[in-house]
């Protein structure tokens, strides 16, 4: 039963802001947020390439730095991980690596339920932990 009420509670909630159509508003600007991130980042790149074909919700990157691109596929994996690992460590993301059997990454959640400030805070934490674990894994970006 208190699933059942959790669940009309967030659907009671998504009724107080305006619905269907404010919820995906709120998605697709925070999927903006992530965007104009990777716009002005050079180590990261959507998974994705086409943009229409793009989530708002399940945001999936990849690593696209050189330097890292020319590391083998385990250390890659392996920068990523540490990347998580920092995050994590720092309360900054839970849970953002890519999926198992996708390539070496990151996955944000950008659905209705996070608000844009947080995903704006986060920005700065993926840069920050994508240098630190590429410096302790010796490799300068």
């Amino acid at each position: 039963m208190l699933c059942v009420e959790d669940y009309l509670d967030a659907l009671e909630w998504a009724d107080s802001i305006g619905g269907l159509q404010a919820l995906m508003k709120r998605a697709d600007a925070n999927a903006a947020i992530i965007a104009d991130w990777v716009a002005r980042t050079n180590w990261v790149d959507f998974l994705c390439t086409d943009p229409a074909l793009r989530s708002n919700t399940s945001v999936c990157l990849k690593i696209v730095d050189p330097q890292i691109l020319a590391l083998p596929n385990e250390e890659q994996a392996a920068l990523v991980k540490k990347v998580v690992e920092i995050l994590d460590s720092e309360d900054a993301a839970k849970d953002i690596g890519s999926y198992r059997d996708a390539p070496p990454g990151l996955r944000i959640w950008a659905g209705s339920t996070v608000d844009s400030d947080d995903l704006v805070a986060l920005m700065p934490w993926l840069d920050w932990a994508f240098v630190q674990a590429a410096r302790s894994l010796n490799q300068t970006v």
